[in-house]
C-alpha cells in the first residue's frame, strides 16, 4: 500500500534510515582505517623485533621461524618492506611503506604556519594506545541507550537521530588536529562522540514501531544494515582518499557527507503517518489500521506510565539481550581490527586493506535482505512461528557466525582463508535483523525503543573491551599465534550466545506491552467493562419500552371504543 503518485512514505524512510546508519557506522569506523597510515612505520612491531635480535642472523630461514614470531607477510613480502635499524643496529624490516601524501591537510599547514611539529612520519603509539583510540567511542556510548528510547517516546525519532548523527559527524573536523596536538585529545573526542551517537539505535526502534506493520518489519530492520553497506564502501574510499590525499580529509570527508545526509532527513522523514504532509491517506490508513493505532489509543499510549521492572525482569529481553552480545563482539572485532589484521599479518597496503575489509560488510547486507524476505514469507504463509522464525535467525547470525571465526582463527598464514572465512563470518551476522534486532520489536512496539536501550547500553560493552583485549594480546607481539587467540574468544562469544538463544528466546507480544502497570491496565479494562454493561442495560430499556408501545398500539387496535387517556393504564386494567 503505497503513494499513488511517487514512492511510499514507508520506502522513503526505509532508504534515510539506511544511508542514516551508513553514516552511523562511518563515523566509527573511520579512525579504523586512518590509524593504519596515522602510526609511525615500524612502531607497531618494534617491540617484537627486539624480542629476536638473532633471528634474521641465524641459519634459520624466516619461514622456519615465522610460524612462530613474526607476521605472514615478512616472508613473502620482506624485499617490499622500509627497512630500519634495531636496537641491536641491524637492519630489519620495520613494517608498511609509508608515501608522502599528495595534498596537504589544512591541519598540516596550520602546524607548519606556527612551526609546529607536522609528525611527519607519523605517530608513534603502540598497540594499546591505538586500541584506546578506537575503542573509545564506547567507553561512553553505553549511557545515552536507554536515554535515546526515551527521547524518542518524548521529542521524536526525527529529532534525535537526525541531531545525534550530525554532531558525530561534526566533530570529525575536529579530529586531525587534535592528533596532532595529543593523542588523549582525539580520545576525548571520540568518546564523546561515542556518548552523542549512543541514542541513534534505540531512537529508530521508536520510529519502526509507530511506521512499520508486523510484518514488514524483517524487511524494514535491513535498512539498520545500512551500517554494513557503509562499511564495505567507506573503508576502500577511505584507502583511496588516503593514497591520493592524505588521512586527514578521510575526516573531512564524513562531515561534509553527514550534514548532506541531514538536510534530506530533515525534509523527507517525520515520527508518524500522522504528521506525514505528504503520505497518501490510503498508506496512513494502512498503517494506522495494522497497528491498531487510533485517536483513542495515542491518549492512553500518553497516560501510560513506562513498566522497567516488567521490561528488566523479562526473560525474552535477556535472552535478545545475549545474542545481541555475542554477535557484537564478533561484529566489533572483525570491524575494527580487520585493517590492522590485513596489515600487520597478511602485509595489505592500505588501499587493498580498505577493500578487503569492507567486502564482507556489503556480503552483510545483501545476506541480511534475502534472508529477511524469508522471514516474512514464513510469518505471511503462517509455515513457522515468529518466536522460531527469530529463533533461526539468531542461530545463524550467532551459531553459524562463531563457526566460521573458529575457521578464521586457524587460517594461519592462508590469505585466501582468512579473506573467505571473514566474509562469511561477517555476511551471516545479517541474519540479525530477522533475528534479536526484529525481536525486540515483536515482544513490544510500544517500548521497543527503550528496549533497545536498555540492551545497547549492556551490548556496546565488546565495543571497547574487544579493541583493548587485541592491544593487550598483541601488544609487542603481533604474530598468527596471538591473532587466533583473539578469534577463538570471539567464536567462544558467539557460539555460547547463539545456543543460549536458540533455546530461551520468545517474540510473541509480552503482557506489559499493552499498558504501564497491571493495575492500571485493569482498571482500564474494568471501566470499559462498566461502560460496556450500562450501555447493554440502555439498549435492553429500550427495546422493551418499544415493545410496551406496540402491546398498547396492538391492543387500542383491537377495541376501537376505549378511549381512556392512559392507554397503558386501560391495557393493564383489562
Amino acid at each position: 500500500m503505497g503513494n499513488e503518485t511517487g514512492a511510499s512514505a514507508r520506502s522513503v524512510l526505509w532508504y534515510l534510515v539506511f544511508v542514516g546508519f551508513a553514516v552511523n557506522y562511518m563515523i566509527r569506523i573511520n579512525s579504523n582505517i586512518t590509524i593504519v597510515t596515522m602510526v609511525k612505520s615500524g612502531s607497531a612491531k618494534k617491540a617484537q623485533l627486539d624480542q629476536e635480535p638473532e633471528l634474521m642472523s641465524s641459519t634459520m630461514t624466516p619461514k622456519q621461524s615465522q610460524p612462530k614470531m613474526y607476521a605472514c607477510y615478512v616472508e613473502r613480502n620482506e624485499s617490499d618492506l622500509s627497512v630500519g635499524e634495531d636496537s641491536a643496529g641491524r637492519n630489519r624490516p620495520t613494517g608498511r611503506i609509508r608515501s608522502e601524501p599528495n595534498w596537504v591537510s589544512p591541519e598540516k599547514w596550520l602546524l607548519k604556519t606556527l612551526q609546529l611539529d607536522t609528525k611527519d612520519d607519523g605517530f608513534e603509539w603502540d598497540e594499546y594506545e591505538q586500541g584506546l583510540v578506537l575503542g573509545a567511542f564506547f567507553w561512553l556510548h553505553w549511557l545515552t541507550q536507554v536515554p535515546g528510547g526515551v527521547l524518542a517516546r518524548k521529542y521524536g525519532t526525527k529529532l534525535v537521530f537526525g541531531v545525534a548523527n550530525a554532531v558525530g559527524c561534526w566533530l570529525c573536523f575536529l579530529m586531525p588536529l587534535a592528533s596532532y596536538l595529543d593523542y588523549r585529545i582525539l580520545i576525548f573526542l571520540r568518546a564523546f562522540q561515542g556518548l552523542i551517537c549512543g541514542v541513534s539505535w534505540p531512537a529508530m526502534h521508536h520510529m519502526a514501531g509507530q511506521w512499520i506493520p508486523p510484518n514488514e518489519r524483517s524487511k524494514f530492520v535491513t535498512a539498520y544494515l545500512g551500517s554494513s553497506v557503509g562499511v564495505a564502501l567507506f573503508f576502500p574510499l577511505f584507502g583511496y582518499i588516503i593514497s591520493w590525499t592524505s588521512w586527514e580529509y578521510v575526516f573531512h570527508f564524513c562531515g561534509i557527507f553527514g550534514t548532506i545526509w541531514y538536510v534530506a532527513w530533515l525534509y523527507f522523514v517525520y515520527d508518524s503517518p500522522a504528521e506525514h504532509p505528504r503520505i497518501h491517506p490510503k498508506e496512513r490508513e494502512y498503517i494506522e489500521s495494522s497497528l491498531g493505532i487510533t485517536e483513542k489509543s495515542k491518549e492512553q499510549e500518553r497516560e501510560e506510565r513506562t513498566p522497567w521492572m516488567k521490561m528488566i525482569f523479562s526473560k525474552a529481553m535477556w535472552m535478545t539481550v545475549i545474542a545481541q552480545w555475542a554477535g557484537i563482539w564478533g561484529l566489533f572485532t572483525v570491524m575494527t581490527q580487520a585493517p590492522s589484521y590485513f596489515n600487520y599479518i597478511h602485509g595489505w597496503d592500505v588501499k587493498m586493506t580498505g577493500i578487503l575489509s569492507g567486502i564482507p560488510h556489503l556480503c552483510r547486507m545483501v545476506f541480511a535482505y534475502f534472508f529477511s524476505m524469508v522471514g516474512d514469507y514464513l510469518l505471511r504463509r503462517n509455515l513457522m512461528s515468529r518466536t522460531n522464525v527469530r529463533k533461526m535467525g539468531g542461530a545463524m547470525c550467532c551459531l553459524v557466525n562463531g563457526l566460521f571465526v573458529v575457521a578464521l582463527a586457524y587460517s594461519g598464514c592462508d590469505s585466501t582463508s582468512a579473506i573467505v572465512f571473514l566474509t562469511l563470518a561477517t555476511m551471516v551476522h545479517g541474519a540479525v535483523s530477522t533475528g534479536p534486532l526484529a525481536n525486540i520489536i515483536d515482544m513490544s512496539p510500544k517500548y521497543a525503543g527503550i528496549l533497545l536501550g536498555i540492551s545497547g547500553m549492556i551490548t556496546v560493552v565488546p565495543g571497547f573491551v574487544s579493541p583493548i583485549l587485541v592491544g593487550i594480546l598483541t601488544l609487542g607481539n603481533q604474530t598468527v599465534k596471538q591473532w587466533e587467540y583473539v578469534f577463538l574468544i570471539t567464536a567462544g562469544m558467539l557460539i555460547v550466545g547463539g545456543i543460549l538463544y536458540t533455546l530461551f528466546a520468545d517474540a510473541t507480544l509480552q503482557p506489559w506491552n499493552t499498558g504501564g502497570t497491571e493495575d492500571a491496565q485493569d482498571a482500564r479494562e474494568l471501566v470499559s467493562l462498566k461502560l460496556d454493561v450500562e450501555q447493554a442495560m440502555l439498549e435492553k430499556e429500550r427495546e422493551a419500552s418499544e415493545m410496551v408501545q406496540e402491546a398498547v398500539t396492538a391492543e387500542l387496535a383491537d377495541d376501537g371504543d376505549c378511549r381512556s387517556e392512559d392507554p397503558i393504564g386501560a391495557v393493564l386494567a383489562r
